[in-house]
């Protein structure tokens, strides 16, 4: 969820430092002002805001189309009663009475990037309390501030006053023409003269000491270099965070503290600056005394004398780390969203699985009891009812295998109705008795090429957010449909026209707000309450959707409920339903071909065997990868090796597979496992020759796998 102080808290570390500006600055709503919250800013307008109020000059950043202002505590002065109301106005509000002539000025740095320079331009402003206006000069600039690609992001105006040296002067003017008659009035006018000579020495003295403090308390890293490779002057703070002496930094190349890797690129900059004479950024990591590599971000701008650049340096050490801990927060959410799913999950997978056991088992009591009461007849009903749960309870098991592992499964042609109607008893123990489940699907529904798995857990996650939207109970619909979208149809959901199938998850329940409906597939931006949601689920299935060609639409009303509308594309390949096992009895194929089978469980170990017997092969077993290593390093003919993955006593089905090709290396192999194919065998990696069969099987189907190896 993002927090509705991350601005706050950007404009604090925006703003940080002393002065009344600044402290006014961070506590402005930025988000109410025509420059938008600070997060929103250009990198230029961030990097000069920040630097600006280290100047004691009279400095005003004019930003975005209404040219607001952003200025530091010298320009309030300007400003006199205008301040503080001024901050973050535009400038035709702020500067009302002269933004008839100041207007054009602006727009035309803007538009042509030239800079603009004025010398004692006078102004009727309006400033005093009460409204009262009087007559200022000011020797100001225009210059544009560009962003690291060249567009001009707002304007700088650097704008000194000079109202009382422009009156002065005119009237020492007035002076010397009545000195002409007077050779008192000349030495009072040198006396004048000399004593306005002494206060402006003072005054370039005060800046001097002023902008030396400035140097010496910044907390960025601050210097003057040159493009030959050194630098000339360094600030304090170069100490302070990197550890080396003035004289150090200054005896040395500025290149010998960057690391190797970064050299280069800083380099490549410099020189790129020293060409275009616009600023640039860029960020690269240099050596502390104790040997330590720091991440530093740089602003460095080209001096007017051609040869000279000033830099500033800003340690981001902090700022990596808690990118770095943002990061590792962010997958952890992403393991939690699938967990959450999983732990809905779990109430109505035990419930089923005493169903499924329930089944088999009670069948084949009967049948039991009925072989030994030597009747026969109807047990072919017990039998079907036995391997209906098996097959139910082996889909269910891959469906959590495959919805717990972490790797991608591969799109495969799917009937959605199957899958929708396998789903309706899981979705109806995960929502809760309290929700009326049903399934509506379309006659003739066109097959579709997708991840059935990813598609399972989409439907579940949309029917876990339409049970938490009805808390109060209501119904969940999942209907199936297919769609023929033309042009306009297409277009309004963002899709290629042509044949598309769609699934849609209706409630009755709470709908969504307007205000955030843009928002719902947002990664992290959840409704639900801190700890109940990762707002991670939507965003998941939105991008799933994306990826398999189609699109997700919502269609929802404040109180009456919310559609939730998945489509995929329709699959027009050769279509064969994999989840449909094998039929028929097993044929004899076999012409004495000889079969090991490696599994430490005797009953699976028995069905093979059974199986291979009645497929005409010569089956010779073993309980654990060792003693089947033995009889593989033998000179016993072996055709094919099944073995089971998991095995006993340090060795599993892999590395017996592996071992045995040292000695037989055409030897075919059919693995079997209980756990995802992937999973299984080292992420779905199988040598050619090999094979993999998922417990539990259709017997059938692995008398067909096995023929095929053999014969292959």
């Amino acid at each position: 969820m993002i927090s509705t102080n991350d601005a706050d808290l950007d404009a604090a570390e925006l703003f940080a430092g002393g002065g009344e500006v600044r402290s006014l600055a961070r506590e402005l709503d930025w988000s109410k002002s025509p420059l938008g919250p600070t997060t929103s800013w250009s990198p230029a307008i961030r990097t000069m805001a920040r630097s600006m109020f280290d100047s004691p000059f009279p400095i005003c950043l004019w930003s975005g189309p209404d040219f607001a202002l952003v200025y530091n505590d010298p320009y309030r002065r300007i400003l006199a009663a205008k301040h503080p109301a001024a901050l973050g106005k535009p400038g035709s509000v702020v500067w009302a009475e002269i933004w008839e002539e100041l207007q054009p000025q602006f727009e035309g740095v803007r538009a042509g990037g030239d800079p603009v320079y004025f010398e004692n331009s006078p102004f009727i402003m309006a400033r005093l309390e009460g409204g009262g206006t009087e007559t200022a000069y000011f020797n100001y600039s225009l210059s544009p501030l560009r962003d690291e690609d060249g567009s001009i992001a707002a304007v700088l105006n650097i704008t000194p006053e000079t109202t009382e040296r422009v009156l002065l002067e005119r009237r020492l003017s007035e002076e010397q023409i009545a000195l002409i008659s007077s050779e008192q009035a000349l030495r009072e006018s040198e006396a004048r003269l000399r004593h306005l000579n002494e206060t402006l020495e003072a005054q370039v003295a005060a800046r001097s000491a002023e902008r030396d403090q400035l140097w010496s308390l910044s907390q960025d890293m601050l210097a003057r270099a040159d493009y030959s490779g050194m630098m000339s002057a360094v600030s304090p703070a170069w100490t302070h965070v990197l550890g080396w002496t003035e004289g150090e930094l200054l005896s040395r190349g500025y290149a010998t503290f960057m690391h190797s890797e970064d050299m280069p690129p800083t380099l490549e900059a410099i020189a790129r600056m020293a060409e275009t004479r616009l600023p640039t950024r860029f960020e690269n990591r240099i050596a502390t005394s104790a040997g330590v590599w720091k991440p530093i971000e740089w602003t460095v701008a080209p001096e007017p004398d051609g040869f000279n650049f000033i830099a500033v340096g800003r340690d981001v050490s902090e700022a990596k780390d808690r990118e770095a801990e943002l990061n590792e927060a962010h997958e952890a959410l992403r393991q939690s969203q699938k967990m959450e799913a999983v732990g809905q999950l779990t109430g109505g997978i035990a419930h089923d699985f005493n169903n499924l056991l329930a089944g088999i088992s009670g069948s084949l009591e009967i049948i039991e009891r009925r072989l030994a009461q030597g009747r026969f007849d109807g047990l072919e009903r017990f039998i079907s009812g036995a391997q209906s749960s098996a097959q139910r309870a082996a889909s269910l098991t891959q469906r959590l295998l495959a919805f717990s592992r972490r790797q991608t499964l591969d799109p495969k042609p799917t009937d959605v109705n199957r899958l929708v109607h396998g789903m309706e008893d899981l979705v109806g123990r995960t929502v809760g008795p309290a929700i009326a489940v049903e399934v509506v699907g379309a006659a003739g529904l066109w097959p579709t090429r997708v991840d059935a798995a990813q598609l399972e857990n989409a439907l579940l996650n949309l029917a876990i957010n339409a049970r938490d939207a009805m808390p109060d109970g209501g119904r969940i619909t999942i209907e199936t449909a297919n769609k023929w979208l033309d042009d306009r149809g297409a277009r309004e959901r963002d899709l290629k026209s042509g044949q598309y199938i769609s699934i849609c998850v209706t409630d009755t329940g709470t709908g969504i707000a307007e205000d955030i409906a843009d928002r719902i597939f947002d990664p992290f931006f959840t409704t639900k309450p801190i700890g109940q949601g990762t707002g991670l689920g939507l965003s998941m299935i939105h991008g799933f959707v994306r990826q398999s060609g189609g699109q997700v639409r919502v269609y929802s009303e404040a109180g009456k409920g919310t559609t939730m509308c998945l489509y995929l594309p329709r699959y027009t390949g050769e279509f064969f339903d994999e989840s449909q096992p094998p039929e028929g009895a097993i044929e004899p194929m076999g012409a004495g071909e000889t079969v090991l089978v490696i599994d430490d469980e005797p009953i699976v170990r028995m069905l093979i065997v059974e199986v291979l017997e009645e497929a005409g092969y010569l089956a010779l077993e073993a309980g654990d990868g060792a003693s089947g290593l033995k009889i593989l390093q033998s000179d016993a003919r072996i055709d094919l090796l099944i073995t089971d993955v998991g095995l006993p006593g340090g060795m599993n089905g892999r590395q017996v597979a592996d071992a045995a090709r040292l000695g037989r290396p055409d030897l075919k192999i059919l693995f079997v496992t209980g756990y995802a194919e992937n999973a299984a065998v080292g992420n779905g990696h199988l040598d050619p020759g090999m094979e993999v069969i998922t417990k539990p099987f259709v017997m059938t189907e692995l008398a067909n796998k096995i023929t095929e190896l053999i014969e292959s």
